[in-house]
């Protein structure tokens, strides 16, 4: 289909919406120098234990989705992952201090999960057969995932009389044998993490911090032993739980700086999946700026203790408890998780998992069809079209205007990606960049990749690009993302309701040298 017919049916789309108001706004970038920087691999998303099992408020929403169970010879979820080359993905959860690896001769029985009142989350210990593993590093290898394990960091430790607090000293022993057996058999690992939000209060469990920071100094210990070179050998990450400043400010002062690779922290800002005002906190500006200081306090505190670590977001699903039903896997989802993005990478984190790629409300990719949510398609522009280097970024118009600026991935430019948080109010954006270009400066035309939801309803399941269904191919393949353009010189209109990214090819910025 041609550029101008798409134009055309954009356009078509556009009368269709409910207009009360217009506003226009100057967006300014600042492209001198940047601001922050992203790892070059800052989506990410993660894969969890649980089982079908896995309930609440009587919904079961994990199905075949958990990493024991998942198809893993899915097309639909091959491909899905193929498009990023690569995705990163985490392999952890809240099970993972309950599972032991059916290699070695540390473990002499390999047991599945199963529903135990007594136990953490309500389910017995689990097992990581070796056939399993060896499977999922072959989804892995074919679609050039980059992969976090997350380790069991309470083997070896006792459930103490006080409230959730597990002692002793992590036996580092079969998580070596994991290890072992992976680098004989050729798997790539990334990045391996210490446990599941032990920190703080705990969750079901929690673990002192000295001892958690000693533990650490092991990881670390064994893996320079493992692997002497270096360059190949996988970082080390940790706490992966919710920010607590004097857990975390002890337990990076017990490693000291050198040890940590990535500070790992989860966020899950908008309650629990159940609560009716999940849809409303998800386009309420003052409630999403909330977060903000979370992200600050870690990346400060990061700084001043381990400056050479980076912070990671290691799991965001936005609602705990699975997430929230015909909200998380729906369009209306994207206000949230693409401002979290933009937030996150504004405020120096280096990554950011998405809880989950698959499973629950909050997954990428239908637990059931595997069939690409809305925000699957978010990721993967953001994926594609925002590099590494972060702009400062300013305007002057309504708080429910959202922007975000980056150096361009793989060429010379600048991208922004604009949310509309309103369900009323068209933005025409004039979009500044300063120092001003010199008037020998080929500005291009500009790309944009409009993204709504179907029909105007919100809480659709199916996302248009520039007024054309974002649908799989006969073959399963992820759909061409083709952008729309327009006169650089042009205000950008930012539909009620909707994204867009904005790419600016061929203006140059020091920032982005």
């Amino acid at each position: 289909m041609k550029i101008e017919m798409k134009v055309v049916l954009f356009s078509f789309v556009l009368l269709f919406l409910p207009i009360s108001s217009s506003e226009f706004v100057r967006v300014t970038v600042r492209r001198e120098s940047s601001i922050a920087k992203t790892d070059d691999n800052f989506i990410c998303a993660t894969l969890d234990w649980w089982p079908t099992e896995k309930c609440d408020y009587n919904q079961c929403p994990w199905g075949s989705a958990g990493i024991l169970n998942l198809d893993l010879k899915n097309k639909i979820l091959i491909n899905a992952i193929k498009a990023f080359s690569p995705l990163r993905i985490r392999v952890g959860g809240s099970l993972q201090d309950l599972v032991v690896y059916e290699v070695g001769n540390e473990v002499k029985e390999c047991p599945q999960f199963r529903l135990q009142k007594n136990g953490l989350f309500g389910f017995s210990n689990g097992c990581l057969p070796q056939k399993r593993w060896d499977e999922l590093n072959y989804l892995f290898s074919q679609t050039r995932a980059l992969v976090t394990f997350s380790l069991n960091a309470l083997y070896g430790r006792i459930a103490s009389r006080e409230d959730k607090l597990w002692i002793g000293e992590w036996n580092p022993q079969n998580a070596q044998q994991l290890m072992e057996y992976t680098m004989e058999k050729g798997y790539k690992i990334d990045s391996y993490e210490l446990g599941n939000e032990l920190c703080g209060s705990g969750v079901a469990a929690r673990v002192d911090s000295v001892q958690y920071g000693r533990d650490i100094i092991v990881l670390k210990n064994m893996l320079k032993e493992l692997y002497p070179n270096a360059s190949t050998r996988p970082k080390v990450l940790g706490p992966a739980g919710f920010y607590d400043e004097k857990w975390f400010s002890t337990f990076l002062e017990t490693t000291g700086p050198g040890i940590v690779d990535g500070v790992t922290h989860h966020i899950y800002n908008l309650g629990a999946g159940v609560d009716p005002s999940l849809i409303n906190r998800i386009q309420d500006p003052i409630y999403l700026d909330k977060v903000m200081h979370t992200y600050t306090n870690v990346s400060r505190i990061v700084q001043k203790y381990s400056p050479k670590a980076e912070a990671w977001v290691g799991e965001a699903g936005g609602a705990y408890n699975n997430g929230g039903q015909n909200v998380q896997d729906r369009f209306v989802d994207g206000f949230w998780y693409l401002d979290q993005l933009g937030m996150a990478s504004t405020l120096d984190h280096k990554v950011y998992c998405r809880q989950a790629l698959i499973g629950g409300f909050y997954g990428l990719l239908n637990t059931t069809t595997f069939v690409p949510n809305p925000d699957y398609y978010g990721a993967l522009l953001w994926h594609r079209l925002m590099g590494k280097e972060v702009l400062a970024t300013s305007h002057d118009g309504s708080p429910h205007l959202r922007a975000y600026a980056h150096c361009s991935k793989n060429h010379h430019g600048i991208t922004l990606v604009l949310i509309n948080l309103s369900n009323s109010t068209f933005f025409d954006v004039i979009i500044a960049v300063y120092p001003i270009p010199k008037l020998f400066e080929r500005r291009l035309q500009r790309e944009e990749y409009h993204l709504t939801a179907k029909n105007g309803y919100i809480q659709s399941e199916e996302v248009l690009l520039n007024g054309i269904p974002l649908q799989l191919t006969n073959s399963s393949d992820i759909p061409l993302m083709e952008p729309i353009l327009a006169d650089s010189y042009s205000p950008v209109c930012v539909a009620p309701d909707s994204f867009v990214f904005v790419v600016f090819k061929g203006t140059r910025a020091s920032a982005c040298a």
